[in-house]
């Protein structure tokens, strides 16, 4: 337990500059992009869950699946502040969750990170209820897992910095293909729409504070990544 909550030694800058660059390259080619954003799907609909749970609603199912979209069922009221919250925690959950990542590291906390990490998937499989979702939960944690067991303090910090760069930079990409999906008619159901019914605020206004959320987390939990 010592050595979890414990702190380990910083990495040199030319590594996290290097984690940077692999976390783009995760993200900007479009063929790599179908494979990753399968992390961020994870993220989202764990954010959902997580929320949901907080606001006292009930978790029945989250689904996962192999286009990169998911759904998070839970019972509660249909409308109200809890609703609004759970709504709001999909596209939040990514940028939010690598600012968090960002301050443990800048915090040199590097075992804990991985060690929560770990923790809120093993939590989130036993909420998956199709076959493709729990093989890529299982997948992810099993990563987490095995680097944190068997790895040395290098590893881990590349793996973790890796980790949190994706989430952060990750974390944008979606709001603008969302942004882009409504502006040619798709996604009539979307996150956006949904707190718009909820809130009656125009959709437009939470595809902004989506962008502030992610934009801001990015350059804030860079900065920090950077030691600025």
């Amino acid at each position: 337990m010592t050595e979890v909550l414990g702190t380990q030694p910083a990495p040199e800058l030319w590594l996290v500059i290097v984690t940077a660059v692999a976390a783009l390259a995760a993200v900007l080619p479009r063929t790599l992009w179908r494979l990753s954003r399968n992390a961020i799907t994870i993220a989202h609909e764990g954010g959902h869950g997580l929320i949901a749970l907080a606001t006292g609603r009930q978790l029945q199912a989250v689904r996962l699946h192999s286009d990169t979209s998911g759904l998070t069922v839970s019972r509660g009221r249909p409308r109200g502040i809890g609703m609004i919250l759970t709504a709001a925690a999909g596209y939040t959950a990514a940028p939010l969750l690598g600012l968090g990542g960002a301050w443990l590291l800048a915090d040199h906390r590097i075992t804990l990170l991985l060690w929560v990490a770990t923790a809120l998937l093993l939590a989130l499989l036993v909420m998956v209820r199709n076959a493709y979702g729990i093989f890529t939960v299982l997948l992810t944690g099993t990563a987490f897992l095995l680097v944190s067991w068997l790895t040395g303090p290098d590893v881990q910090s590349a793996f973790a910095y890796s980790v949190v760069w994706f989430l952060l930079l990750g974390g944008v990409r979606p709001v603008f293909e969302l942004q882009r999906k409504r502006r040619h008619g798709g996604a009539p159901d979307s996150d956006a729409d949904q707190l718009a019914r909820l809130t009656h605020a125009h959709a437009a206004i939470w595809l902004f504070f989506f962008h502030a959320v992610s934009i801001c987390s990015l350059i804030g939990g860079g900065r920090w990544l950077l030691g600025l």
